[in-house]
């Protein structure tokens, strides 16, 4: 299992296991970490399960693909750590990974 930790808007730190294979939004809803909507249910169709990788954590988990991108035009206070959860695959490489809930969606 891979320890994800997920920073609400208001603070509070939501830890949870995580299984290889599966995406940092998946596991955010699974847990109910507060602020991630995912209303594409992961197709990279909306920019509601925006996240913020902490600055640490950006070299390991890579930039976004162009598909990404375009969508990330549509989430709320875009940063260049903006990342969409659902294209975050999950692996031993990201264990310990810390991401922060913006203060809203799109």
């Amino acid at each position: 299992m891979t320890r994800l930790t997920f920073i609400a808007f208001d603070g509070t730190r939501f830890e949870v296991d995580a299984e290889n294979g599966s995406t940092v939004m998946e596991n955010a809803i699974r847990n109910g970490v507060p602020g991630i909507e995912a209303e594409c249910g992961g197709a990279c169709a909306c920019a509601t399960c925006h996240v913020y990788v902490d600055e640490e954590w950006t070299d390991a988990v890579g930039g976004p693909e162009v598909m990404e991108e375009d969508m990330l035009d549509f989430a709320y206070d875009v940063r260049p750590n903006s990342r969409l959860s659902c294209q975050i695959r999950v692996s031993d490489e990201l264990d310990g990974l810390v991401v922060q809930v913006p203060e809203r969606q799109a």
